[in-house]
Parts: C-alpha cells; sequence; structure tokens
C-alpha cells in the first residue's frame, strides 16, 4: 500500500469519525483508480460533517468519474460555495469543467473553464478542458490557443492526463478527452 493510502488509513484508525481523514482517502482513491471506493468515502465523510467542502468536492469528482458528471457538477459546485476560498477552487473549478465537457455541454464547459482561467491564469487544466471543448464545437483556432496556452503553463501535465490515461477516468470519457483535443489541433 502506498504511503498516502497508508497514512489516511492510519488517521481513520485512530478516529473512525473523522470526516477529513475519509475526504483525504478519498483523494488517494481517485489515484488508485477506485471511484466506488473515492465516493464511499466521501459519503461517509459528508454522513459525520454535512457541510465538509473536501467531502463535497471528492464526492462530486467520484461522481463524475464513475459515469455520473450531472451528479458531480452538483457536489463540485456545493463544495465552491461552502468554501470559496480554498486552495482548492481553481482545481474545483477545473474539475467542474470536466464534468460539463463529460455530459456533452461544451458551451458550459467553456464558461465553466473561462471562470477558473480568469480568477486563475497561472493554473494549466482549465485551457485543457477549453481547448477540447473549444474543438468539440469546430473552433479549431481558439482551441489550439487554450491549448497551446495550456502546454505553456505545464508541459508535463500532457503526459499524465492525455497521452495516458489517468487511472480516475473511464476509457470512454479518455476517448472523448482525445477526441476534442484533436479537434483543436493536437496532433499527439
Amino acid at each position: 500500500m502506498p504511503w498516502p493510502s497508508r497514512w489516511a488509513r492510519r488517521a481513520i484508525a485512530l478516529d473512525a469519525a473523522d470526516a477529513e481523514a475519509r475526504s483525504a482517502l478519498a483523494v488517494v482513491l481517485l489515484y488508485a483508480g477506485d471511484p466506488e471506493g473515492m465516493r464511499a468515502e466521501a459519503e461517509m465523510a459528508l454522513a459525520m460533517s454535512p457541510n465538509l467542502a473536501m467531502a463535497h468536492g471528492m464526492l462530486g469528482v467520484a461522481l463524475t468519474s464513475s459515469g455520473k458528471p450531472r451528479e458531480g457538477i452538483a457536489s463540485l459546485e456545493t463544495c465552491l460555495r461552502l468554501d470559496p476560498h480554498a486552495p482548492t477552487v481553481p482545481v474545483r473549478l477545473a474539475q467542474t469543467a470536466m464534468a460539463y465537457y463529460f455530459c456533452g455541454d461544451y458551451e458550459a464547459v467553456i464558461e465553466a473553464a473561462t471562470r477558473a482561467i480568469r480568477d486563475f491564469p497561472d493554473f494549466p487544466n482549465p485551457y485543457r478542458w477549453l481547448a477540447a471543448a473549444l474543438g468539440q464545437l469546430g473552433r479549431r483556432e481558439e482551441g489550439a490557443q487554450a491549448l497551446a496556452k495550456h502546454i505553456e503553463l505545464a508541459p508535463a501535465a500532457l503526459d499524465m492526463y492525455v497521452r495516458n490515461r489517468p487511472p480516475f477516468w473511464q476509457p470512454e470519457d479518455y476517448a472523448h478527452v482525445i477526441e476534442g483535443l484533436r479537434k483543436a489541433g493536437w496532433e499527439g
């Protein structure tokens, strides 16, 4: 068991009612590619602490990653509403754009990604979602510009999120992302 999992599980062993520890384990399970385990931990955390923003965020990602992006959006929006100044806000905004993308609502992706970019212009992930959505809408030149900005800010992120399927994306969602990016001009 990798060290983050070991420490998150140890925290839960010390206090099974620690909602933050359960939320931390949900994060670990995200990167382990276990959206169902992630969802279970986030739901347990919310049962203990219904207003824990982190747990709402992790539930949103779990739902999005397990084929329920519309439900995931509601949880991500609750997370943002509960803690609008958290250091994770740029990540949650990008995850909201991702959820809209997986719903096929490309206009909403553009809106969510644009909000994230306006507030956090140096955070690369929203540019990727913007590029894919613009590609899907046939707006190749704009999509190529967004993709170029993503690459400029974080070239290694393409390896993690595009060249290799992240463990928390379903194969069909990954194919959908690749399709949008190719329509935006990505040649990888």
